[in-house]
């Protein structure tokens, strides 16, 4: 492992602003359930003080990865590529068990991997009348290590099959940019018309949409949950099935939160690999999320009315990651109609994260409740939100509650007002 890692934790100077920012330590008050206390296990771990022990393991397992820490850190710590490098240790090191690392694997090659996440989802469907809509007892242990495990299979929304975008896309009227798409992986099985309505309001926009057929999955995933090489390779190829485009783009569009914080990370990431590097630089300055694109060129107003309150729920790696606030917020704003209302908490995590609500169910749930109960009191009757997976769970958790309400994707929104002008 580089010592980049120690630098990193060098620059944590233990203020605490991070803690109350923190999701896991508001719930918890635990020292080791915040930030500042896995960057000093980290830290001591590293200095030899401590050993790479099954307390610290859990301590970073139960780290979201929200990055909302970073929001409130005067120092700059980047914690979130702290929490990845330590990741990855763990699994290098072998610190877990070997049918769980196994187990967590297998569950990230199927979620990205379309055509396997699609068969799955149907089988998923099959038995969820037999498990009354819960994954397999054994499977859930396996996952997430706990013996109370109670975890809810995913629901797709419509027919489940993989949704594919056309090549090349031509703007309508007049050619203003030509720009890439990131299908994604999860956006293709579960959310196919948000992919179709991202296109789509591009070309009305002026742009020429151009899909490589060869781009797949970015990495965020493995990254994130420390498979340092599966990543990397995903990003290589990623880069690989953009390159022979990339000069004639003005930039590469994403739909989805967790995809493009680590899609703009790609030359920090690769900064040490001689062929990559430059390559992966240049890539990652062209990533830009559908809203902060959709910002930076300004969009021809909408003309159709959607009559709706509408609160907006900040996906943690877009708005800590990426640091895109406003413009989700501005967009939707220009839609005849609309109310917007703040929500409360609108930028603490829903408790997705990725699969965190598969291996850390528990308080997964917590967080997801207390989301829930922050979308009741603002009275919207849509909430949007700009991540696949936030979308996924705050779905769940409004149907487990009972609420009559639309969680879509802000450009779905834009899109559905384009439409009716």
């Amino acid at each position: 492992m580089s010592t980049n890692l120690d630098e990193k934790t060098s620059k944590c100077i233990r203020c605490g602003f991070c803690l109350d920012a923190c999701p896991t330590f508001r719930l918890t008050g635990q020292e080791t359930m915040g930030p500042r206390g896995r960057i000093y296990l980290v830290k001591s771990w590293r200095q030899g003080v401590i050993p790479l022990a099954d307390d610290v393991v859990r301590s970073l397992d139960t780290c979201l990865g929200c990055r909302a820490c970073e929001t409130a850190c005067p120092s700059g710590v980047e914690y979130g590529m702290i929490l990845e490098m330590a990741r990855s240790e763990i699994e290098k090191q072998g610190k877990r068990p070997k049918s769980q690392s196994f187990a967590r694997l297998q569950l990230l090659e199927t979620l990205t991997n379309p055509g396997r996440m699609a068969a799955s989802l149907k089988a998923a469907g099959l038995v969820s009348g037999l498990t009354k809509g819960k994954m397999p007892g054994f499977v859930a242990k396996l996952l997430s290590g706990s013996d109370d495990a109670s975890i809810s299979l995913p629901v797709a929304q419509g027919q489940v099959k993989v949704h594919t975008i056309a090549e090349r896309s031509p703007a309508k009227g007049v050619k203003r940019h030509t720009v890439g798409i990131l299908a994604g992986c999860v956006m293709r099985v579960l959310f196919g018309e948000t992919n179709a309505a991202t296109v789509r309001v591009l070309q009305e926009n002026g742009c020429e949409v151009v899909a490589p057929k060869a781009a797949g999955c970015c990495g965020a995933f493995h990254l994130h949950s420390g498979f340092e090489a599966e990543s990397v390779s995903r990003i290589k190829a990623l880069i690989d099935a953009f390159e022979p485009h990339l000069s004639g783009m003005d930039a590469i569009v994403v739909n989805s939160a967790g995809c493009g914080s680590t899609m703009k990370e790609y030359g920090a990431i690769l900064s040490d690999d001689p062929t990559y590097r430059d390559k992966a630089k240049a890539f990652s300055a062209k990533v830009r999320d559908v809203s902060e694109w959709l910002g930076e060129i300004g969009i021809t107003p909408p003309k159709g009315r959607i009559d709706a309150t509408i609160s907006y729920h900040d996906a943690c790696h877009l708005a800590h990651g990426q640091k895109v606030r406003l413009q989700p917020r501005q967009l939707l704003e220009q839609i005849p109609g609309v109310k917007l209302v703040e929500m409360e908490e609108s930028d603490t995590c829903c408790g997705s994260a990725g699969t965190y609500n598969i291996t850390e169910p528990e308080m997964a749930k917590r967080l997801l409740d207390r989301k829930i109960g922050n979308l009741r009191a603002t009275g919207a009757s849509i909430i949007a939100t700009g991540n696949p997976g936030c979308l996924a769970w705050i779905q769940q958790g409004a149907k487990e509650a009972g609420l009559s309400v639309r969680i879509c994707h802000p450009i779905e929104l834009l899109d559905e007002a384009y439409r009716k002008g």
